[in-house]
This record gives C-alpha cells, structure tokens and sequence, in this order.
C-alpha cells in the first residue's frame, strides 16, 4: 500500500510548517504553525490571539487547509515537532477542523496549553503528551515514536512514524548540539538504529542546507553573551537584551551572567511569560525564583517607571522584541511610550539575528535607528541559530541512509541545496523530491 504524502505548507517559504501523510484511510498531520512574518504583519505582534482563520488564511498567516479536503475526516493525528509558532501557531485557529488528538512532547503540549489559557481559546481536540524514547499507537497500522534532538527550544523531537512499508521520519527543525547549555545531546544512538532498520523516507529541515558548515553549539552563544555582558564596561548604564522568548538556554545563560553582574534581573512581555511559565509548569527551569516576570503592558509600565526611579544601572532587563515589532516591549521603550529613558552608553544587546523577511528588516531598522538617536552602544547577532548546517545534514543523511529525501521548512534556494546534499551524496533524482506546497506524491517502497 503507497504512502501518500501531501505538502500543505513550509515548502515555498520558511513558515507555515505543515505535511500530511495518507496510509488507505489514515492521515496523519506533522506540524500546524503560523507564518510568522504574515501572521506580524496582520497583527503588529508576535503573541497569537483569538483571530478567525479565515482571515488568516487569506492573509497568508496558516496553512491553506484547501490541498487535504478530502483527507479532512481521515485526520487521526496532529503531530507538531517542537514548540515554535511557525510550528504549532496554527492549531489553536484550525485543529478543530479535524477530529483527532494533538500529540507533543511535555514542552510543546505545555506552550499550546498555555497559549489556550492565555487566550481563553477553547480546544475540543484533546492534548496528548509524548516524551522523547516514547512510542504511541495511533492506529493499527501507524505508531509514532518521538526521537530527541536539539534546537532552540525546549523538548524537539524528530517524529519517526512506523508504518508497513517503512519508517518515515519527519525533522523538522534540529541540529547537532554535542554540547547543549539545557538538556541532553541528540540521540544519534537511536536514529543509527532506524537507519539500520530501515528509514523509507526522511523529511528535513532545509533552512541552512547552503551553509557548509557544522552548526556552533549553544555554548558559543553563552560564551558570546558573556564576552559582551561581562567584558564591556556597562558600570551606571542600563542593560537591556532582548532574544527569542521561546530560547529557554539562551534565557538561561542569559539569567547565570546577570548573576554575576550582581544586577536585578527582570523578564518584561507576554511571550517571555508565556514560555517562561510553560516550561516551569513541567519543570525544566525555576528562573522566578532567581527573575521577576513581568507579563501585562500596564505592570510592565509600572516596572519600568520603579527601575528609572531605583537606577536603571541596578538592573537587567530582558524584554520581548528581538525583531522589532511594534507592540513588544522594546519598540515602546524606544518609541517613549513607557516611562524608561534611554541615554548615551547605554547597552542594548540583540540575542538573535534578523530573520531575513521585508517585514523583520523593515522593523529592525527602524528600531534600531530610534536607539541611535540616543546614542545607546547597540550589541547585534549575540546568536547562534538552532538550525543544521549542511554538515549536519550529511551527518543525519548518512546515519539514517533514507530511500527517499524530501527537503522541506525553506525556500527553493534552501531546498535546491538540501537536493545538491543528497546527489553530491550519491542519491539519484527520482529519490530526492523537490515540493512546492500543496503537491502530493507516492512514496514506493521500492
């Protein structure tokens, strides 16, 4: 029986991540997320709320449910890899299209719960929960094994998916962290296994197929934030930095270095919240007992107006708007919409690189123009990217030996080299797929 595998988004863009796969009557859905430049655009913000999809569909902002209509009623699993919008901002809008559970590792459930909560968004899809080593059957002829890897977020699996004619194993997104700042190294055991076994087809992050390197570990990233937060002199200035809300290590190295500036530190913005207490709820950190957390525009309002009063020099403060986004926090500290004044000298440090979209370097510049006119001294691309580089992509090609490669989560350029990987590797044309979205092929067996 052929497997049919339908590419509803992630295949022409970064965003939108999402994948189906049909056995006879079964379907099973890897990944529900948002298009997160799109998705800003409509809302001036990051953080989801209760929106009518429809609208987003049109907008660009969710998969475009149109290519599965058929496969609607068949759905018996929703299964997102990691917790990151692009990868799960979508299921509180359109999981309810489908009759099936949610299935996440203990990170993922616990963000999707807490976006749900925050929201007042009711989900009848129940949540499931998966650790990495786990294995659930979803039917009798489909079971699911989650398989741990790192990336920049908390819990990502790569989702192996058992069924008669093979192993299909979706990676969507990784990298090789050998030495990661929060949890374990991937499990490279497990993945040589299935390779042995057999892997019909491997479904794989693209993002930096084009980039001949090995993807630095997180480490470097903390060594870097070191090297800027307690090597420039910053004594009387304030210290303000801003990263991905959902980077739980970076978050991390971020708390362990303030400690030793001897400075306060606060987390100001909902999405730090959001994950931040998402990933207390499971007890993979404890960063309010060392970090006050402070969530709504009005108290964030007060904090700021309290830390220009006690002395802004006394304090680190992590704030929501890496990108630039007009409502995030940064954006209405430099805007002077809050209290908070900046003056010459004082330090602003970006945890992150631009996510190169029209919208986030539009942003971006824009922000970081503002903060010149006060002549603050301004820290970019404090990061290390969560992403493979193309060696290592060749490394999990070459553990897992697929029959069949299907380089997705990019654009054409990044899926055209994840395709020059696999033949410069020996694999011939017909056994790596070049997809757009919303095309579906058969994946033969033999």
């Amino acid at each position: 029986m052929p497997i049919e595998l339908c590419t509803v988004g992630g295949y022409n863009e970064v965003g939108r991540n999402c994948t189906a796969l049909k056995l006879g009557n079964d379907v099973i859905l890897f990944d529900l997320g948002i298009h997160v430049e799109h998705y800003i655009q409509f809302t001036e913000d990051e953080d989801l709320i209760n929106l009518d999809p429809k609208a987003l569909t049109l907008a660009g902002a969710i998969p475009d449910l149109k290519y599965i209509q058929d496969w609607k009623t068949n759905v018996k699993a929703i299964i997102p890899s990691h917790a990151h919008l692009d990868h799960i901002g979508a299921i509180p809008f359109i999981a309810k299209t489908f009759s099936a559970p949610v299935i996440g590792s203990p990170y993922t459930t616990s963000v999707i719960s807490t976006i749900l909560k925050n929201e007042k968004i009711k989900l009848p899809n129940p949540l499931q929960t998966l650790k990495a080593g786990g294995r659930m059957r979803i039917t009798p002829q489909l079971e699911v094994e989650f398989v741990h890897t790192t990336h920049s977020t908390p819990d990502t699996v790569m989702v192996a998916l058992h069924t008669p004619e093979g192993v299909v194993l979706y990676a969507n997104d990784f990298k090789f962290d050998l030495y990661p700042v929060l949890g374990r190294t991937p499990d490279f055991k497990r993945l040589q296994e299935l390779g042995k076994k057999g892997v019909l087809a491997l479904i794989v992050d693209s993002t930096y197929a084009n980039y001949p390197i090995k993807m630095p570990s997180e480490t470097v990233a903390r060594d870097m934030m070191k090297d800027v937060l307690l090597g420039t002199d910053a004594r009387g200035k304030a210290i303000i930095v801003t990263t991905f809300s959902s980077h739980i290590a970076r978050l991390k190295s971020i708390i362990d270095i303030g400690k030793k500036l001897n400075r306060k530190i606060v987390f100001l913005g909902r999405s730090l919240a959001k994950y931040v207490g998402a990933a207390e709820d499971i007890k993979i950190v404890q960063f309010s007992k060392d970090v006050e957390i402070v969530k709504y525009a009005s108290k964030i309002k007060r904090k700021l107006r309290n830390i220009m009063k006690e002395g802004k020099h006394k304090y680190l403060i992590v704030v929501t708007g890496h990108q630039g986004e007009p409502k995030a926090t940064l954006s209405k500290m430099a805007a002077r919409v809050t209290d908070f004044r900046f003056d010459p000298g004082d330090h602003v440090v970006f945890s992150c690189k631009i996510i190169p979209t029209p919208t986030n370097e539009l942003n971006r510049k824009n922000i970081e123009r503002m903060l010149r006119d006060f002549n603050v001294r301004i820290f970019r691309d404090i990061h290390v990217s969560g992403h493979a580089g193309r060696e290592d992509v060749r490394d999990l090609i070459t553990l897992l030996k697929p029959k069949h490669i299907i380089p997705s989560h990019g654009t054409p350029a990044m899926r055209g080299a994840l395709a020059e990987l696999a033949y410069e590797m020996g694999y011939k044309k017909e056994h790596v797929h070049l997809l757009s979205d919303g095309q579906r092929i058969n994946l033969p067996s033999s």
